[in-house]
């Protein structure tokens, strides 16, 4: 298991950085969150993503998901490349592994990307 994927798998299930209105990221914050954006930077990788997060059931075996446009083993490449950027899980079933996406992610991906609520501007009388 590398660094990221230990600093990812210790997150806790709250989203793991604020807002980027909130307050400036940490070094920690930064690393993760850039890792995950940069793994997703791949059209493939976010298509396979996309796959995996609308598939029925929240999870897809790598058979159904494999069509788009490359190579078996260049598929696996980008599963792998997601799992170590903390995106996906998978469980091998059989001779299929299945994928789903970490549950904490897509909420504090859409977390990060939300404006915090910012005070009414004061207008002069």
């Amino acid at each position: 298991m590398s660094n990221l994927q230990e600093k990812v798998a210790a997150l806790p299930a709250e989203p793991c950085c604020p807002a980027l209105t909130e307050r400036e990221l940490t070094v920690e914050e930064a690393e993760i969150t850039a890792a995950m954006f940069k793994a997703l930077g791949d059209p493939v990788r976010l298509r396979l993503f996309s796959k995996v997060a609308s598939h029925p059931d929240s999870e897809a075996c790598v058979c159904d998901i494999s069509d788009v446009g490359v190579s078996q083993p260049t598929v696996s490449h980008h599963l792998k490349k997601l799992k170590e950027a903390g995106l996906l899980l998978s469980e091998r079933r059989g001779t299929w592994v299945y994928y789903r996406v970490e549950p904490s992610v897509l909420a504090a991906m859409g977390h990060l990307l939300t404006p915090s609520t910012a005070p009414a501007a004061v207008t002069a009388a």
